[in-house]
């Protein structure tokens, strides 16, 4: 629901700040005072194209900001989540902020709750918000896809709807796995390659830890009189029976170290690091003499090893992998051929399997369309009757059902509407969005909106001179069903009539003047004297008499 609309240097106002409640609230004012800027501000936050004009003479930008409680759309708020835009990014926002700026070059920059949008996102976000019902190309109930919208939530056919949903994302998806395994053709010839390449790979040790044990025992072998040298001079440099070696060394000193210790006892602790040394030495000695031992100057052993290193870095190349990868892309081949060799097979499955999921789909669809037929029904019934109601006598209004031409597996179900209404006596129906008279379109619109009780989403519904060129009675029958409309959704009516005016549970009054040279326009919300002034100026023109106001108080008191 709109909470609050802020509008700077729009237009001709200079500054305004309305607050909105549920129900019914009007908005009136002289001709040209600037009362349908309001649905002009509302439209330019809906997402709607915006152009230097908005922007107020000697200012160099318009800011509009609109407020929206969001406890009663849901949809709204998951949206938010969805492209991480609710307020506190906890997904819990009760409010929504939607700002646009408008440059005096025709630039404009949009923001949702203070975060940079694009104008197609404010749009996506408003048509969740907001629906304008006025003279202008832009309503929703314009869409044919609203249109089917609207007449499902008359039909309650949500049920049945998402079925059709379900059963044609079962569908795609098994025609898509059948596109995929058919674009492939003919793959024996793919089969008896990649078997050739995976046998190949199958004969050699490719797990990376084999790999790198080779490149170990290559380095071992490749180096070993080195190694087999440098051992055999550390062994005996250490502990050798020809030289004096390191351990009698050490063993030497410690004898010399113990005999003259009684004097000075930090000596244990010196004899005691050179116990420990000792230890470590032997236990040095010991893994010498394995390593030693392992060593082998096998010029054939170090061929072998050669041999299967080329093979491997030969089969990368080959491959374009690195030697490490190649298990891996083993696997990926071994992974293909499985299912190449099971493709024939899921080709016959899939045959069948598909012909159940369109026969599922027709189920689903046949069961949704058949609701459809029913509300569409119920729906135009009620509308021709609240369009007669609404000053337009022997009009009609229908809905027509176009089956969809082709076998696919569409998510709406197997047809599309299209809204109908003939305004005057045995004229031809035509399409909702062909009617020509702003005037008639509104009452249509509010009509269908009123027929159908508020069911579509959007809380929050605008008309814009709905009255256009009606009176006396029709004026009045218009002004309830606008307030029985506001029993269930938030209504905002820009209104001429006093009948239509009275009708409302708030009235704001636009009213223009000059200062310095320069026209403005003023918002004002008004109480209940000043109300009952305002219908007085809207039945009896500039002068104010007192059978006008006799006049307006009895409307608001018939109201009330």
């Amino acid at each position: 629901m709109l909470a609050h609309l802020s509008l700077k240097h729009f237009a001709v106002v200079n500054e305004a700040e309305l607050a909105f409640g549920p129900g019914l609230t009007v908005i009136s004012g002289e001709t040209g005072a600037g009362k349908s800027l309001l649905v002009d501000a509302l439209g330019l936050l809906s997402g709607l194209r915006a152009d230097s004009g908005v922007v107020r003479h000697g200012a160099d930008r318009a800011e509009l900001v609109g407020e929206f409680t969001l406890d009663d759309v849901p949809a709204a708020a998951g949206w938010l989540r969805g492209n991480e835009l609710d307020e506190d990014g906890t997904g819990e926002a009760a409010t929504c902020l939607v700002r646009r700026v408008v440059r005096a070059d025709g630039g404009s920059r949009a923001w949702i709750n203070g975060r940079p949008v694009t104008v197609g996102q404010l749009a996506e976000l408003a048509a969740l918000l907001v629906e304008i019902h006025g003279q202008h190309e832009h309503q929703a109930l314009l869409s044919r896809p609203s249109q089917l919208a609207l007449l499902d939530a008359f039909g309650r056919t949500g049920a049945e709807r998402d079925a059709v949903a379900r059963a044609a994302a079962r569908w795609s998806a098994l025609l898509q796995e059948r596109d995929a395994l058919s674009a492939k053709g003919d793959v024996s010839e793919r089969i008896d390659w990649l078997e050739h390449q995976h046998a190949e790979l199958e004969r050699e040790t490719l797990e990376p830890e084999s790999i790198e044990q080779l490149q170990v025992d290559h380095r071992r072998q490749a180096h070993a009189a080195d190694l087999i040298g440098a051992c055999e001079s550390a062994f005996a440099r250490l502990g050798g029976d020809d030289a004096p070696s390191l351990t009698r060394v050490l063993q030497q000193v410690r004898v010399e170290l113990q005999r003259v210790a009684e004097h000075e006892p930090r000596l244990n602790e010196v004899d005691g690091m050179l116990d420990a040394a000792a230890i470590q030495l032997d236990e040095a000695l010991v893994m010498l003499d394995r390593v030693r031992g392992d060593l082998d100057m096998d010029p054939s052993a170090f061929d072998r090893i050669e041999q299967r290193l080329g093979r491997l870095h030969e089969l990368a190349r080959k491959h374009r992998v690195t030697p490490e990868q190649l298990a891996g892309h083993r696997d990926a081949l071994a992974s293909e051929l499985e299912q190449l060799r099971g493709a024939g097979v899921r080709l016959q499955k899939l045959d069948a399997e598909i012909e159940t999921a369109r026969a599922g789909w027709r189920q689903a669809a046949a069961a949704l369309g058949c609701k459809r037929r029913d509300a569409a029904d119920a729906l135009a019934a009620a509308t021709t009757g609240l369009i007669a109601e609404l000053g337009m006598g022997g009009g009609r209004f229908d809905i027509a059902i176009e089956p969809i031409e082709g076998d696919k597996p569409d998510p709406l179900g197997g047809e599309r509407v299209e809204f109908l209404v003939a305004a005057n006596p045995g004229q031809p129906a035509r399409a909702l969005r062909k009617v020509a008279s702003g005037g008639e379109l509104s009452r249509i619109s509010l009509a269908i909106e009123v027929a159908a009780l508020g069911l579509d989403a959007v809380p929050t519904m605008v008309f814009d001179e709905v009255d256009s060129g009606i009176g006396g009675g029709v004026a009045e029958i218009v002004g309830q069903k606008l307030r029985a409309l506001g029993a269930t959704r938030q209504v905002l009516c820009v209104t001429h009539l006093p009948q239509v005016a009275a009708q409302g549970h708030a009235h704001y009054r636009v009213s223009k003047a000059a200062s310095e040279g320069v026209t403005q326009s003023q918002v004002q919300r008004l109480d209940g004297r000043q109300r009952q002034e305002e219908l007085a100026r809207m039945l009896g023109g500039v002068e104010l008499t007192r059978e006008a106001r006799a006049a307006a108080k009895r409307l608001l008191s018939d109201v009330s």
